[in-house]
């Protein structure tokens, strides 16, 4: 998977990280520092992309 490529994620995380872009940009921020921080703060939220395995510690 190269760098960049959002298809292990979640729709819900797609969504998540489009608002969250919309607010830094909102706040002033480019699109690409937006968008950068924006999967930066889902990714810190929900540990990435999807996961596999049964009993997967959260948190």
């Amino acid at each position: 998977m190269p760098q960049g490529d959002k298809s292990s994620y979640t729709d819900k995380q797609k969504r998540q990280a489009e608002h969250i872009e919309a607010g830094y940009e909102k706040k002033g921020l480019s699109l690409r520092t937006a968008e950068a921080r924006a999967w930066a703060t889902v990714n810190k939220l929900t540990g990435g992309g999807k996961k596999s395995g049964s009993g997967r510690k959260k948190g």
